[in-house]
């Protein structure tokens, strides 16, 4: 059954890259693994997390930064190297998911649906193919972006050839490596894009459920300091749903936030500007001083009704 009556069902078809991409989990079987391999993966992993993270997520879906559009560009790209469908889709069904976050309209709760719906069943069938060009304003109209995102598939096919070839030059010019191309495709391509889509899709079916929980969101976002440290600060995500357009999620000096440490480094650069971080009342509401500083229930454009404090950096 492909699932085209019923859109909520597995679409065998259209589902079929995602477990050919895990069945290459056994192709180290053949291809082996050297600790160059193994260095790759990890790094790329990051690499794009931090692509999900800082452009899918806090720019796109939150717009809690500026950049250029050059820098964002780059950024954008960077992300859809994860191969997580196309950026501008991404964006729009999350800005959805906030508006709706574990109530009867959100798209992947795990309290209403479960955890494989959440982990990865919503992405499977065909009910939630389409980008929300409504809420995606206004980057949908950069061609650039809207190019990217029909063609969501071609950065990580070129970061596939890219590591196959410095496969190919290590083995010819550093061969005490003991790896090759296909073995850093294997590694530093396929597997650590398995990897960062489980990173990813453990916020929306872990972070829901297990952690603490600081602030009152009205829904089940926690805070969860291992998720933080696997998917560069995203971890945080009761912090998150508290006060959604902060390029900053690890309010507390100690919380782990890589992606704001990142941003921080770009904006010092020039790359990026215009933090936006949570006031101080909003991260200790014991010292609000006036009622409507309370936190706001975020609308379908990602953005919270309180003000927000930025640090600007670069222009």
């Amino acid at each position: 059954m492909t699932g085209a009556a019923d859109p909520d069902k597995l679409h065998l078809l259209r589902s079929s890259p995602f477990f050919v991409l895990h069945a290459s989990l056994l192709l180290p079987i053949w291809v082996g693994v050297s600790p160059a391999a193994i260095a790759a993966c990890v790094a790329l992993y990051y690499v794009k997390m931090f692509g999900i993270t800082a452009a899918y997520h806090r720019y796109l879906a939150h717009a809690s930064f500026k950049t250029g559009r050059l820098f964002q560009f780059v950024l954008v790209w960077t992300g859809a190297m994860s191969m997580q469908k196309g950026p501008l889709w991404w964006a729009s069904l999350h800005r959805h998911h906030h508006a709706h976050s574990d109530q009867d309209g959100d798209i992947h709760s795990p309290l209403r649906r479960g955890f494989w719906w959440a982990h990865a069943g919503w992405i499977l069938c065909t009910r939630h193919d389409e980008t929300i060009w409504r809420l995606i304003r206004p980057f949908d109209k950069f061609p650039e972006l809207v190019w990217l995102n029909r063609y969501h598939t071609v950065p990580g096919l070129v970061l596939g050839a890219q590591t196959f070839l410095l496969g190919t030059m290590l083995e010819r010019y550093a061969p005490q490596l003991g790896t090759n191309g296909l073995q850093m495709m294997v590694w530093g391509f396929l597997i650590s894009t398995i990897l960062t889509y489980h990173g990813t899709f453990a916020i929306n079916s872990l972070a829901h459920v297990y952690g603490s929980v600081r602030y009152p969101t009205g829904d089940g976002s926690r805070n969860n300091f291992w998720l933080a440290l696997l998917t560069c600060g995203e971890g945080w995500h009761n912090n998150h749903h508290h006060y959604p357009s902060s390029s900053r999620m690890g309010f507390r000096w100690w919380e782990v936030d890589f992606t704001h440490w990142v941003l921080r480094a770009f904006a010092a650069a020039g790359l990026v500007w215009d933090l936006k971080t949570p006031p101080r009342h909003v991260i200790y509401p014991d010292l609000r001083i006036h009622s409507s500083s309370a936190a706001a229930t975020p609308s379908e454009d990602g953005t919270p009704s309180r003000a927000f404090t930025s640090t600007r950096h670069g222009r």
